[in-house]
């Protein structure tokens, strides 16, 4: 069983930025991909950026440019820094792991096994 955390939410101010982490309870899962996804109150959880192999990635089209994903293995974590933050960007933002082969990048839900319970990122205007 996999077991994700995340850390770093909180609440900041329009334009400024955060870094999310998510550590993982098993290093062997590395090359698998990682992302994040959000879940504003009411609306349906969505992809936000994924990562596999350390330094492939891939992004919703509503964060690219201002949100980076990175990994680093030797601590089993990934890192969401997120800049330019905006009020839309308000939301409980998950790390979510695959552990199996994909054929196509995974953004949704169903492409991931394992999700961690969330940290709340709030941006007031």
């Amino acid at each position: 069983q996999v077991q994700l955390r995340e850390s770093g939410g909180g609440l900041v101010q329009a334009g400024g930025s955060l870094r999310l982490s998510c550590v993982a309870s098993e290093r062997t899962l590395s090359t698998f991909p990682r992302g994040w996804f959000r879940q504003a109150p009411g609306k349906e959880r969505e992809f936000v950026a994924t990562n596999w192999g350390g330094s492939n990635t891939y992004y919703a089209d509503s964060v690219k440019g201002r949100f980076t994903i990175s990994r680093d293995n030797a601590k089993n974590t990934i890192y969401l820094q997120m800049n330019s933050l905006k009020p839309e960007d308000t939301a409980v933002y998950y790390c979510a792991q695959r552990t199996s082969v994909w054929r196509k990048i995974p953004t949704t839900r169903g492409d991931y096994d394992y999700w961690g319970q969330g940290t709340q990122v709030t941006v007031s205007s």
